[in-house]
């Protein structure tokens, strides 16, 4: 048996639609019918060759939803559900060796050095080949992490919740938000309307998030996910958006600023914005974009700031973006377009423009 996927051959090139084989399974894994494949921004990077992680032939996409085909024996998702075909499931999209110091004893194993992404890290040359979630089918492992979700769940958003909405949640644990803290979102991507929404449920008080002229209908929505305020950085300087922060919080600063823009100068503005005492979360930092030039003394020491990086998620921050999802029906407005497997280089195209908040492949 075979399953169309698209693959990536050559950066900057066409995904390459092509028939790959079907492998039997072994025990403890499950063969996945991809019913909606999130591009993540990170795809786009991928793509064009950003990544450094990436070995080629490689079919991308690493928020997926499905549904079970088979089973190599019996199979049981986090919550201890057996799986048969016919479930719909999603699954934690990395896989970490469970043995090193950082899965072990750090409780991290979003940074065990041997972890690996379907869609990323796993060459479509080598077995069991379909190994992404750009293609009608795919082939998971017996280390995967499935979770079981309803029928009725929205399978777009639900995939956009891999990766996104995870790695959101992890940013909001690591900021630790008390009810009627001040917060700064910039960049209301998928990732920054995830952390909007993560941080009006756990009760911000003044929540401003921060976007491009063209981003208005992403500022909307920010909005409807609990954003007291928003600005256009086309529109006004970096001196008048702290002015507005400084007045939100009343001469104080934000206690937390959350950079998910994936742009340098957005961490350096955060530094300028966060107040002190508080704590900047650099999230949208996922490939190399050049060094930071930081007034360490002003910026940093004096005002007593944390900055603390954000990488990735692990499988207890997907299932907190899966009850998010649940109760905040309206994130599934983040998706705003959805195309056929046909059409995935044009996806990739349509995502690198920014014509579209997110898009989902649908084989």
């Amino acid at each position: 048996m075979k399953a169309r996927a698209a693959v990536l051959r050559e950066f900057n090139k066409p995904l390459e639609l092509t028939d790959v084989e079907v492998c039997p399974l072994e025990p403890g894994e499950i063969l996945v019918k991809v019913l909606a494949a999130g591009v993540c921004g990170s795809d786009v990077h991928i793509w064009k060759g950003n990544d450094p992680r990436v070995p080629l032939p490689l079919i991308p996409g690493h928020e997926n939803v499905g549904e079970v085909v088979e089973t190599g024996g019996r199979v049981s998702d986090i919550y201890g559900d057996e799986l048969k075909p016919g479930d719909t499931i999603t699954w934690e999209r990395s896989v970490t060796c469970g043995r090193c110091w950082q899965c072990t004893v750090a409780k991290e194993p979003g940074l065990c050095a041997t972890r690996r992404v379907y869609g990323i890290s796993y060459s479509a040359a080598e077995r069991p080949f379909l190994v992404g979630g750009y293609a009608e089918m795919i082939h998971l492992r017996a280390d995967m992490k499935p979770l079981k979700i309803a029928d009725d769940a929205d399978r777009r958003l639900v995939a956009a919740a891999g990766c996104a909405g995870a790695t959101a949640a992890h940013a909001i644990e690591l900021a630790q938000i008390q009810p009627g803290d001040s917060v700064v979102v910039a960049g209301p991507g998928p990732v920054g309307l995830f952390v909007t929404a993560f941080a009006a449920a756990a009760g911000a008080g003044e929540l401003i998030v921060l976007g491009a002229r063209g981003d208005a209908a992403r500022l909307d929505l920010a909005r409807e996910l609990g954003a007291t305020d928003t600005m256009e950085v086309d529109t006004s300087t970096p001196e008048e958006r702290r002015e507005r922060v400084m007045e939100a919080t009343r001469g104080v600063g934000a206690r937390r600023v959350f950079e998910c823009a994936g742009r340098v100068a957005a961490a350096a503005e955060g530094l300028k914005l966060v107040g002190r005492g508080g704590k900047l979360l650099l999230v949208g930092i996922a490939t190399p974009v050049g060094d930071w030039p930081v007034s360490v003394y002003e910026d940093i020491s004096v005002k007593n700031v944390g900055v603390q990086g954000v990488w990735v998620s692990d499988t207890r921050h997907l299932a907190h973006a899966l009850a998010l999802v649940a109760k905040k029906p309206a994130l599934g407005k983040i998706i705003t377009k959805s195309f056929p497997l046909d059409d995935a280089t044009e996806a990739l195209e349509t995502m690198a423009a920014r014509e579209v908040t997110k898009a989902v492949i649908e084989p």
